[in-house]
């Protein structure tokens, strides 16, 4: 971790324990080395750095594309590993520097819904991770927050003390849809894309959390 990573790492895991007396499970499935997509749920601005700051290594995260053009969030965000993406995080600039950082041994976190949740309810997946998790070798661990909506949801102005959570499931095997996408028809493959991402999304669905 660079000081920068490191300093802000430490920040959001003080306010997550304190603030919103966070609870953890599950973070053995996440390999400490390697390529690794970590593919969430969406419910608040808090989620990307709660399931990142959990996890011992550093992760890459996405940012807004315009967000770079200032000098000082740029800076704080390239520090922090985070890829530009344009709005809907579907450019071939974003997919290819996705790519790069996963090949480099990388981990990022995806969220197959594509934008945060409107009610606090699942929304259905966008192919786009399941193109990248078959473009990729990276061991696919589907990822569930709790409390987040009711902390922070997109109807709020500022974020109130719930409790959140995070559980980590077990990685999932895509091995059977890497090896038939290299031989497949287009139509097949997009098909393939859109399954990938259904895949994911019902892991997710079933992960519970038990509060203590």
């Amino acid at each position: 971790m660079t000081f920068s990573y490191r300093m802000g790492w430490l920040f959001f895991r003080f306010t997550y324990s304190t603030y919103f007396r966070w609870k953890l499970v599950g973070r053995e499935h996440v390999p400490l080395k390697g390529s690794v997509i970590l593919a969430g749920n969406h419910a608040s601005f808090i989620d990307p750095p709660l399931i990142g700051c959990a996890v011992s290594r550093d992760i890459n995260y996405l940012g807004r594309e315009s967000l770079f053009r200032y000098p000082i969030v740029g800076w704080v965000l390239r520090s922090w590993n985070s890829v530009p993406v344009d709005r809907d995080g579907g450019g071939a600039r974003g997919l290819k520097a996705i790519l790069d950082r996963l090949l480099k041994g990388g981990a990022i976190i995806l969220f197959p819904e594509g934008t945060r949740t409107k009610d606090g309810k699942l929304q259905p997946a966008r192919s786009g991770v399941g193109l990248t998790v078959i473009k990729s070798e990276a061991v696919v661990i589907p990822v569930r927050v709790f409390g987040t909506f009711e902390a922070w949801g997109r109807h709020m102005t500022f974020p109130r003390p719930k409790r959140i959570g995070v559980v980590y499931g077990a990685p999932m095997d895509f091995s059977a849809l890497r090896a038939e996408a290299k031989t497949c028809s287009k139509e097949r493959l997009k098909a393939i894309y859109q399954e990938v991402a259904d895949r994911i999304m019902a892991d997710i669905a079933k992960i519970e959390m038990k509060w203590d």
